[in-house]
């Protein structure tokens, strides 16, 4: 069974926008603990300064012999001038609740873990957040209770305890909260709606590209995409173009390369043809020479052709081998120079040769090298037509040698000068040859790590300029 098939925008929202959900629930979270925590430490803060002022008047008073403490205890609590905030309570030496500012009835069982701490802490301090229950109704309070700290044995109070509620600090804690969650929800919507419309920047071209490419496959090279925007997406769709402009090119040079070829064959093929079927008619002495040299010739022709062809398939699937030995790339020259020098003369073309002194040596493949001077020097008499003068310079540099071959012919345009070298290309369909000669010829070259290079003006001529690496002598 196929994968079922997940959309970039669904994996930018489980990915991206659930990342980015449960880092603004944590950014919430975290607001309202570290909130939480700076307004509770406010309060115990304030409690215990509260709670330490009112200590330090209970200590005058027990110091003071003339003052009843107990009743100075009763008074200080009763006249609480902040009992509309805080609850002020003192404790017995039992730890029960004896008097509070509040003016009701002290909760005997009310549990105050505050002044258990406070009892077994060594600074007589102890603090506690917790739930009060009064009239069915739960509320939050923050209580700081503070030991006394002297011989209350005799005088009857061991602790006060100042207790106030937490009900304005929660709400506060509420209100941030709901402003925290609708800024995060807001942040999310309008991350949401930038997310979607980048995604459906990118998917929209995508797709265009799919329907684009499903075409192409069907042989509709034709297939283009606009495009407005100059980044990647930019870029994917103007590599798409390009590719689509390449493929059609591909074809089209396909297609007349099998015209090309197809005529090549049909040629000497007739030729062969024609002239078994004379010497079989004729059966004289003379006819049978004529069409024996004819078939010879052509033969020779389509063997040429298909071993081009199979050259070109051996270097395209890296199948190429390459029989390398010290080499003498003067000798290889010379002996492609004088191949084509007597066929040359029958056009009344002029091969010049001019040669620098000396041996040039490098390493590679003999029968290679003389294959690509062969090709590019009858490249040169196919394209001068007659009455031409072909120019062939050998030049030793320092760990090179330049060879140069200049016609005086047709030449090449601006246009096809940069694709003569693609595979199956012709600039001139008039001319006889498959169009991959000069491509083989290049990728030899390339094989001896050497450059092959083309200049070429349109009606005056072509230059092709071949470097290939020399083997140094050692020095004596």
């Amino acid at each position: 069974m196929a994968a079922k098939r997940k959309s970039i925008a669904t994996r930018w929202f489980i990915n991206s926008f659930g990342i980015i959900a449960i880092i603004m629930l944590a950014v919430t979270v975290g607001v309202y603990f570290f909130t939480q925590n700076y307004y509770y430490n406010s309060v115990s803060q304030y409690l215990r300064s509260e709670a330490n002022v009112i200590w330090g008047v209970l200590t005058r008073f027990y110091e003071d012999s003339s003052s009843d403490y107990s009743e100075e205890i009763r008074s200080t609590i009763e006249s609480f001038d902040k009992k509309d905030i805080m609850e002020l309570m003192a404790i017995d030496n039992r730890g029960n609740i004896a008097i509070s500012s509040s003016g009701f009835s002290p909760d005997v069982e009310q549990e105050m873990p505050d002044y258990i701490e406070a009892v077994n802490s060594p600074d007589g301090i102890g603090e506690y957040v917790g739930s009060l229950n009064r009239s069915s109704v739960s509320e939050k309070y923050m209580a700081v209770s503070v030991i006394l700290s002297l011989d209350t044995g005799s005088r009857g109070y061991s602790a006060i305890r100042v207790m106030t509620s937490l009900e304005g600090v929660e709400k506060q804690l509420m209100q941030l909260s709901l402003i925290t969650a609708a800024a995060g929800a807001f942040v999310l919507v309008l991350v949401l709606i930038i997310g979607f419309y980048f995604i459906k920047s990118i998917i929209t071209p995508i797709r265009k590209m799919v329907v684009s490419s499903r075409q192409l496959a069907k042989g509709n090279f034709s297939e283009h995409i606009s495009f407005e925007r100059n980044d990647e997406i930019g870029e994917l769709c103007k590599a798409f173009n390009y590719m689509a402009e390449e493929l059609a090119n591909s074809e089209k040079i396909k297609n007349d390369f099998i015209s090309s070829v197809s005529h090549e064959l049909r040629t000497p093929l007739t030729a062969i043809k024609g002239w078994s079927e004379t010497i079989l008619e004729m059966r004289d002495a003379e006819t049978l020479i004529k069409g024996m040299r004819v078939i010879t010739t052509e033969t020779e022709r389509l063997s040429a052709m298909v071993e081009e062809l199979l050259d070109f398939s051996r270097i395209q699937n890296n199948r190429l081998m390459l029989q390398k030995a010290n080499t003498d790339i003067l000798a290889e020259l010379a002996d492609a120079v004088l191949i084509y020098t007597e066929r040359a003369a029958k056009n009344n073309i002029i091969i010049n040769y001019h040669e620098p002194d000396g041996v040039a040596m490098i390493f590679g493949d003999k029968n290679r090298l003389r294959q690509v001077f062969l090709n590019i020097i009858d490249n040169a008499i196919k394209y001068i037509g007659k009455d031409g003068v072909v120019n062939v310079d050998a030049v030793l540099k320092e760990n090179s040698i330049e060879i140069k071959v200049a016609d005086n012919g047709c030449g090449i345009s601006k246009e096809d000068l940069p694709k003569v070298k693609n595979r199956f290309y012709k600039a001139n369909n008039t001319v006889r040859g498959s169009g991959i000669g000069l491509a083989v010829a290049d990728e030899l070259v390339s094989l001896h790590s050497g450059k092959l290079e083309i200049e070429s003006v349109q009606g005056e001529g072509t230059t092709v300029t071949i470097t290939l690496p020399t083997i140094q002598k050692k020095a004596e």
